[in-house]
């Protein structure tokens, strides 16, 4: 996923109206109402045009055919259970649930799966998510503009019948269901709304447990109403969760201690001094923060070696014991640690392929020389760091700044914090010279992170294109029932990625969260995101 790239828009504390709503998760009025923060600017509800914010907002108003279980473990949804693979595991057919409906009254049909994918899988969908599809019949010709999406490889046989064919067997395809970026999208609405679906809350129907409400397209808050249509709605015990959008630490901090938030995510300065705080509770998340760079011509990092440079010359030890604070640990390799377990060697595979250097300023200037040398730069070298305005944002990048132009000569760097929505727009556009991001498991395997650095991948907005690992990445697919093929074959890629560093990771994922001591049944989970679908206040 991508975090998820995480934009915010700062609370203005003197708005009592918005305040004075979100007390009411304290209030013995509405006991049955809590209040969370979400660090992301939400930019659409349309899970075919918008990636990562999007799916923080509906992932708990909608669900696909299957949801993750408290150990990571897809369990049906939708689908009336997880179905085994026929045909040589290339064909999924699922059953659904014919209780399941949507926040109108409209029964869930696999033709709305139908609808849904041939969207999202269409070259043209802007959510940066189409690449996911592939290993779906014909997916990587559509993608390729080579067929059209009507010819992916889904139908639905009848109403409540799905049929998915592969092109090739995918061991971990029923943990793709999980994502957001297959859910289903109603079919009436998509015709009733047309342009305007996605745009504001109204011009979407729901099948989750809640229906997003009071979204106008542009605010920083929203409010997920309990949908009378779910078909477990005996199992919600929340009415309504209310969402702001807050990006200081400060901020949170205090609206947790004036009892208007009921979760709040912390870091930096704040996290470090809360480390001690009985309400204070860490979530090890399988997602690494990096330094993604462009290696278009004449971008500085479109030398290997000046890449390897960088990497050396930054002291992740350093930045996360006394930058980050919050629990964060450093990161050497692109795969995060506790997305799996190589079931071959028994080791996690986020640590077993680490690179023989980590931290070395001398190396760093070796390298830095050699590398100007080879790409013909004389005199000094000029870097912008582009990111997102949030707080854990800056204070990276100023340490950034700092050991870069410390550890490497006539270098000068300089730091864009803008919002998520700018940082989009100029990465698309390959308006950057290094993007600090962050990468998500979308699912628990290697393979989630490998996908998005292939040539051909939409989420590789730096533009890396090595052969040697593209040819790794489809021998990976294609000897994906071969256990031993298959993990020997990621760990090479790793050791690919470690060498060519298109991507410089940074630290590993861990969000400081705040939570109310009464707030129970929330789903934490270390790949994808919270579940607060069957919260409740005890």
């Amino acid at each position: 996923m991508h975090k998820q790239l995480r934009t915010v828009i700062t609370i203005l504390l003197g708005s009592g109206l918005l305040l004075t709503g979100c007390s009411q998760s304290q209030s013995k009025s509405a006991p049955k109402s809590i209040t969370v923060m979400e660090p992301t600017d939400l930019l659409s509800l349309d899970i075919s045009e918008s990636g990562g914010t999007t799916w923080y907002a509906l992932s708990n108003s909608m669900e696909g055919l299957y949801k993750a279980d408290k150990n990571n473990q897809p369990v049906a949804a939708a689908a009336t259970k997880v179905v085994q693979p026929t045909n040589n595991n290339q064909t999924y057919t699922f059953h659904l649930k014919k209780t399941a409906k949507w926040s109108n009254g409209d029964p869930v049909s696999a033709a709305d799966f139908v609808a849904a994918w041939r969207r999202s899988v269409n070259p043209t969908a802007k959510s940066g998510y189409s690449y996911i599809f592939s290993g779906i019949k014909n997916a990587d010709a559509i993608l390729a503009g080579q067929k059209q999406p009507q010819e992916l490889g889904v139908a639905a046989l009848d109403k409540y019948t799905l049929r998915v064919n592969l092109d090739h067997p995918m061991p971990y395809f029923n943990k793709l269901m999980v994502l957001p970026a297959f859910f289903p999208e109603n079919r009436n609405a998509l015709q009733k709304f047309g342009d305007k679906y996605g745009t504001q809350a109204k011009y979407v129907y729901y099948n989750g447990p809640f229906k997003v409400t009071n979204w106008d397209g542009t605010n920083n808050s929203w409010t997920l109403q309990k949908n009378k249509y779910y078909y477990a709605k005996k199992e919600i015990k929340l009415q309504t969760i209310k969402y702001l959008v807050v990006k200081d630490s400060n901020t949170a901090h205090e609206l947790f201690e004036q009892n208007k938030l009921d979760d709040a995510i912390v870091n930096g300065v704040v996290a470090k001094n809360l480390q001690n705080d009985k309400n204070l509770i860490h979530e090890h998340k399988g997602g690494t923060y990096i330094l993604r760079a462009n290696l278009r011509n004449n971008r500085p990092l479109a030398n290997q070696k000046m890449r390897q440079a960088v990497s050396l010359a930054i002291d992740r030890t350093s930045l996360t014991k006394n930058i980050l604070a919050d629990g964060s640990t450093p990161a050497y390799t692109y795969t995060a640690k506790n997305v799996a377990i190589d079931p071959t060697t028994k080791k996690d595979f986020g640590s077993e392929v680490k690179p023989k250097y980590t931290y070395n300023p001398r190396l760093a200037r070796e390298l830095w020389q050699q590398g100007k040398t080879e790409a013909g730069i004389k005199g000094q070298v000029n870097l912008e760091l582009i990111g997102d305005d949030e707080g854990i944002t800056k204070n990276s990048a100023e340490f950034i700044q700092a050991a870069l132009q410390k550890n490497l000569p006539q270098l000068k760097v300089s730091i864009k914090n803008i919002p998520d929505k700018s940082v989009t727009t100029a990465v698309r556009a390959g308006k950057f010279d290094a993007h600090q991001t962050l990468w998500l498991a979308d699912f628990a395997d290697p393979i989630s992170f490998m996908g998005t650095a292939t040539s051909t991948s939409p989420k590789n907005a730096g533009k890396y294109q090595d052969a040697t690992f593209d040819q790794l990445y489809k021998k990976a697919n294609n000897n994906a029932t071969n256990q031993q093929e298959y993990w020997s074959t990621l760990r090479a890629m790793e050791q690919r990625l470690n060498e060519t560093v298109p991507n410089i990771p940074l630290y590993q994922m861990v969000e400081s969260h705040l939570v109310n001591p009464k707030l129970k049944g929330v789903l934490r989970q270390p790949v994808g995101l919270d579940d607060y679908t069957r919260a409740f206040l005890k």
